[in-house]
């Protein structure tokens, strides 16, 4: 589907409804723009919050899981290898 768009003088563009129902985009939705090729790509975002963690707060399950530095080793190394963990 090809649709013209008009842009405003604040440099805003209104997405049809039809469009914006059809790929789930809401009012105040993220939106991602990309450019490729010397064209410009439009599709939804995904938005994930993300907690961070301190310093203290990790030592502190490190603490409660009890695990030995030989344990915790072996967890990391399955990590880092893509195994799941059991």
């Amino acid at each position: 589907m090809r649709r013209t768009l008009n842009v405003s003088s604040r440099g805003q563009l209104t997405l049809p409804t039809k469009i914006r129902k059809r790929f789930g985009i809401r009012n105040g939705g993220p939106i991602i723009l990309e450019e490729r090729d010397n064209e410009l790509s439009l599709r939804p975002a995904l938005v994930l919050e993300v907690e961070m963690y301190s310093d203290a707060q990790i030592a502190e399950w490190d603490k409660a899981d009890n695990l030995t530095q030989t344990e915790k080793e072996a967890i990391s190394q399955r990590l880092k290898e893509g195994k799941a963990l059991k």
